[in-house]
């Protein structure tokens, strides 16, 4: 049974995979791009020294240019965040019979409800696994230290694949800066390839 998997290459989205492996799936490992940057390949070089397969699928430019105007309006990324999200899970959807992310048990956003899980499923016919729901921080932590060599950086130091990277570019591009809009001091990770023996 095939999953499309919504991949960053940051911990969550590995370990989301790494389970959805485990759980019997055929994995195939999905990166967002809006064709601005190639900031896709840190997913695919994470994504090949994982194991799995990867693919890039581009959205809309409209839809990048849409959330950059929300982050405007709003004065913070979260209500973009989540737009994007939402577009990207409905984009999969049109292509799988199941789909799945990393969205964790304590998230905010990007986070769909039990409304929006329901109306996703029913409106495309596909089944929407998180294999992290269920998990608090504190969990995700310990298997992701056991299991990945992981680099953690700020946000903006950070070479990455989510969507925040092209959106960041875009605000710049309008002569906006993104630190004015993101959080200052907002870490992120990027999995850099499994641990071994020796590195645990």
């Amino acid at each position: 049974m095939e999953v499309y998997h919504l991949y960053s290459g940051g911990k969550d989205s590995s370990l989301a995979a790494w389970i959805l492996e485990r759980m019997g799936y055929d994995v195939k490992l999905v990166t967002i791009s809006f064709g601005l940057l190639d900031n896709w390949r840190h997913a695919k070089e994470t994504a090949e020294r994982l194991g799995f397969e990867h693919q890039v699928l581009y959205l809309p430019r409209d839809t990048l240019k849409k959330a950059a105007e929300m982050c405007i309006q709003d004065g913070h990324p979260n209500n973009a965040i989540q737009f994007i999200h939402e577009r990207a899970l409905e984009a999969v959807a049109k292509i799988a019979d199941r789909i799945s992310d990393g969205t964790r048990r304590d998230d905010r956003v990007p986070f769909l409800d039990l409304p929006k899980t329901r109306s996703l499923e029913d409106r495309f016919s596909v089944a929407y696994i998180r294999p992290l729901l269920g998990l608090g921080y504190k969990t995700i932590r310990e298997l992701t230290e056991m299991l990945f060599i992981v680099k953690i950086r700020e946000s903006e130091e950070l070479q990455k694949a989510d969507y925040e990277v092209e959106l960041r570019y875009l605000l710049r591009e309008k002569g906006i800066d993104p630190l004015g809009i993101f959080p200052r001091r907002h870490y992120q990770s990027r999995v850099l390839g499994w641990k071994t023996e020796e590195t645990r």
